[in-house]
């Protein structure tokens, strides 16, 4: 009893300061009891977006996403319809009501889309995704059902699928939130906030589950987070507990085909973020450097062709015609280690290290090319901002193919006697070049960083390495528009 008393006050204390914080005390600092304050401060700042299409025959592209990732995008009601030929039949149903009643409006009538978005300024800027307001011709923001404003476009950046709107209306003031200066650690809590389903205004909990991830579109990452997401949270924000937002929701994993929330949400980082809405609020646009290279990673066998002990640094395996690497003398097959003295460890370490640079500006490239380290100054340009389609080559009938060679592989010259690489005709099918996915009709014009207008150019780069001892070629291959560079181990002489 005595000790019971004695500890009354104490339980006493920390409800006092549950009740006036909202925290309790823990051996690792305090821990919310509830999110209401948090989200009184900062849910009068998150919008409802309402997209307007121009008719039944406007598309609106989705953003890249790696197989199993789906943006949570525009819901509606017919989202909540199961699959099936139920379901079908539902989906049918709905497209022929009315759009007041919940429908698709039947066809030839404008399409309707809906996402989220978060004010970051008092006169109305507003950020959401790119694909939520891609090929809109009306925009919508709705604080609620009674308070909604039309919108402009401000700009966009398709490569982190964010967009800055405007609320057109005038004098009015409203409440807006920030970005945080750090993204925080893996296990902090976060809430997402937005329009799943188009319900409006929901909040959900959760928190940082990784940070850093590859999602497979493009060279930035994104931030994981375990809040439930769902279609129509695209472009809304995840707070942390100081109520500032940590990143933009942009999209979910979801492997199931109803594009449904299984716990695993992406964001866009604050910092990404907050650099990408001030470009796009000063000039409209993004303007990055871009060095006219194709890239990639590079593995152990290729680190073993190349004569190098680590797994590191960008691989150039195309240079685009006319763009800052061809006007600096950068070679395919060159293997770029460093960028101003800044190591690179990926090809996405490099994109994003390009991207960071304005157009124009001139930077140190260190390479290494036959064995050789070289720096060399390119003048960047600026990101395109579509890829240019790079013409195809019309795989050539082979001629009488040469015999198998060192690397498992026939080879024959390219029709119309053009000499630049030589056609694969056979691989032997216990090579590491089948193994590798090299198959008949794959031109190879590199090898070892020389260029092949004969088999016998590849025969006497395989002897070249053979005396130095490597394992392995690099061969840039070209199959059909694309090339990459494959490292080949040489056949081992069965005798």
């Amino acid at each position: 009893m005595l000790a019971l008393l004695a500890s009354a006050p104490q339980f006493a204390a920390q409800a006092q300061k549950a009740a006036d914080g909202a925290t309790i005390q823990t051996p690792f600092g305090r821990a919310p009891l509830s999110f209401a304050d948090i989200v009184e401060r900062v849910k009068p700042a998150v919008v409802s977006i309402s997209v307007t299409a121009g008719g039944a025959k406007t598309s609106r592209a989705q953003p890249p996403q790696a197989p199993g990732k789906r943006a949570p995008g525009r819901g509606g009601p017919q989202d909540l319809i199961p699959e099936g030929p139920e379901g079908d039949a539902l989906r049918r149903f709905f497209d022929q009501l009315p759009r007041e009643f919940g429908g698709g409006g039947g066809p030839q009538r404008p399409s309707q889309s809906q996402g989220s978005g978060f004010v970051i300024s008092e006169d109305g800027y507003v950020v959401t995704n790119n694909h939520v307001i891609e090929g809109a011709s009306k925009i919508t923001v709705s604080f609620d059902e009674n308070n909604k404003h039309e919108a402009k476009l401000i700009g966009t950046d398709q490569r982190t699928d964010l967009a800055l709107l405007k609320i057109t209306t005038t004098g009015k003031k409203f409440q807006f939130v920030k970005f945080a200066g750090n993204q925080g650690r893996v296990g902090d809590w976060v809430l997402a906030v937005g329009n799943p389903f188009g319900l409006g205004g929901t909040v959900t909990a959760g928190i940082i589950s990784a940070l850093a991830r590859d999602i497979g579109s493009g060279p930035y990452d994104f931030l994981q987070i375990d809040a439930a997401v769902n279609r129509g949270n695209s472009g809304g924000p995840t707070f942390n507990l100081e109520g500032e937002v940590v990143g933009v929701n942009t999209a979910i994993y979801s492997p199931g085909s109803n594009g449904g929330n299984v716990g695993i949400a992406f964001a866009v980082p604050a910092k990404v973020a907050s650099e990408v809405i001030e470009q796009l609020k000063s000039g409209g646009s993004v303007s990055r450097g871009w060095l006219g290279v194709k890239i990639q990673d590079v593995d152990d066998d290729i680190a073993a062709s190349l004569g190098v002990k680590d797994a590191k640094g960008a691989l150039i395996n195309e240079i685009t015609a006319g763009g800052p690497a061809a006007a600096s003398g950068l070679k395919t097959q060159d293997l770029i280690m460093s960028v101003d003295a800044t190591t690179i460890a990926n090809s996405r370490e490099l994109a994003r290290k390009i991207a960071e640079y304005a157009p124009d500006t001139t930077v140190s490239v260190k390479v290494l090319r036959a064995g050789k380290e070289e720096a060399i100054k390119v003048k960047l340009g600026k990101f395109p901002g579509s890829n240019d389609e790079v013409a195809k080559a019309e795989p050539a009938k082979p001629a009488a193919p040469a015999e198998v060679g060192s690397l498992g592989l026939a080879f024959s010259a390219l029709k119309g006697g053009s000499k630049e690489g030589v056609q694969i005709t056979e691989v032997d099918s216990d090579s590491d070049a089948a193994i590798r996915g090299l198959k008949n009709g794959d031109v190879v014009v590199e090898i070892n960083n020389q260029a092949v207008t004969s088999a016998a150019d590849i025969e006497a780069a395989v002897k070249k390495a053979q005396e130095a001892g490597r394992p392995s070629v690099l061969l840039t291959v070209k199959s059909g528009d694309q090339r990459r560079v494959v490292p080949v181990k040489m056949v081992t002489k069965k005798g």
